[in-house]
């Protein structure tokens, strides 16, 4: 799907609010609600528009330490990766689970908990108890500087 700058401008508009009605948001772009409505779900059966979610403060749910643990696999097998997603999958601390190149490791985790304590349980308790997995390495979050779920926009062409 070729996306113009309307286009462009409703990805804009509903990255920074995801709760905006329609009428706001045709308000926003310059378009009335009929085809700004059809423009939106246009771009969701297109795909580029996955949904919609809500966000939360970490902090005022007592979730005050986020980890970045770095993940090596004894063997680079399907199989073995298969298992660990899958399980990684089950655990809801993990808010992001990347496979990477150009490390040591094979997967990088970003971890929310309460706090050490509870950070220490999940470690032994959970990761390292994953079939294959042979190091981890542990970093911590002292300040979050910019955090955002929005998609740069900018290259694409209108």
């Amino acid at each position: 799907m070729k996306l113009d700058r309307l286009d462009k401008r409703i990805l804009r508009e509903i990255q920074r609010d995801g709760t905006i009605t329609n009428l706001e948001l045709a308000e926003r772009i310059g378009l009335s609600p009929s085809p700004c409505a059809r423009r939106v779900k246009q771009l969701e059966d297109a795909g580029i528009i996955l949904g919609r979610v809500t966000l939360l403060d970490p902090k005022k749910l007592d979730l005050k330490l986020t980890a970045l643990i770095q993940i090596s696999m004894d063997r680079h097998t399907p199989d073995r990766f298969e298992k660990f997603e899958e399980q990684i999958r089950s655990y809801a601390e993990v808010t992001e689970c990347l496979l990477i190149t150009g490390q040591s490791a094979d997967y990088q985790l970003k971890v929310v908990v309460p706090d050490m304590e509870y950070y220490q349980e999940f470690l032994l308790n959970k990761i390292t108890r994953i079939e294959g997995v042979t190091d981890v390495h542990s970093s911590f979050m002292l300040r979050e500087v910019q955090n955002t779920t929005a998609l740069p926009l900018d290259h694409i062409e209108s």
